[in-house]
């Protein structure tokens, strides 16, 4: 089945994606190839904003699992986050594509402050907005931060780039006859605990109508070709 073509979306990117084949940091070659892909999406006519974990750096959760403080602890991933944040602008920028990068915490040496106005603006003005330290709050997930920015953009979708083509009823990479959903309600992610993104986020996209598109972000084209209604993805969505 055909999916829809989505004009505005929000790219979710873990932080990890940016780390290629190491274990750590940040890979220039994998940074270059995914501002690639964005910029093949941006020129087939997409508006597009991202936000990007933190995870290849440090990882508040983790941190705080290990004795820090939980609020301190959140606030050095958010950190990490601007990071990666500035790490993908400059990967655009070198190859052409305007970006912004805006940042929930303010740091006015190295980004602008997230201003939603602000942002809207960039992105009709065809800029990338790179939106960088998740919400600014202790306790949300980066998970959180793209369904609220996806709300806030007025995004059509918004689009999780992993490392695995879509949603499995089981781990495709643990179990052999894992099941890969096509379509599959909010409802039933939650339910199912299909781990998609984070509780939170989840029912934010479902209360904002927002579809959530689970694709492989290291499949060269891949986000041009699901942008458009084609390549092999999952849809989260209201159930019709």
């Amino acid at each position: 089945m055909t999916r829809p073509r989505f004009n505005r979306i929000l790219l979710k990117l873990s932080g990890e994606a940016l780390m290629g084949e190491g274990a750590f940091g940040i890979d220039p070659a994998t940074t270059a190839r995914l501002a690639g892909e964005i910029k093949a999406a941006r020129e087939a006519g997409h508006e597009i904003c991202i936000v990007v974990g933190g995870g290849n750096i440090f990882r508040g959760l983790a941190a705080a699992a290990k004795g820090f403080d939980r609020t301190s602890a959140d606030y050095m991933g958010m950190l990490a986050t601007v990071m990666n944040a500035l790490a993908m602008q400059n990967a655009l920028e070198d190859i052409g594509v305007d970006t912004r990068v805006l940042s929930a915490i303010p740091m006015a040496t190295v980004s602008e402050p997230y201003i939603r106005r602000r942002a809207v603006r960039h992105m009709e003005k065809g800029r990338v907005v790179i939106f960088a330290a998740g919400t600014g709050n202790p306790f949300f997930t980066t998970d959180t931060a793209a369904a609220l920015r996806a709300a806030e953009m007025s995004c059509n979708a918004l689009f999780k780039g992993t490392s695995v083509d879509g949603i499995y009823d089981a781990d495709p990479k643990k179990v052999a006859g894992a099941t890969r959903y096509e379509r599959v309600s909010f409802q039933q992610v939650l339910s199912d605990d299909l781990k998609v993104m984070d509780a939170s986020a989840v029912a934010l996209c479902r209360d904002n109508n927002i579809p959530i598109v689970v694709f492989n972000i290291r499949e060269q084209g891949n986000l041009t070709r699901v942008l458009d209604g084609q390549g092999t993805a999952t849809i989260v969505q209201n159930e019709e």
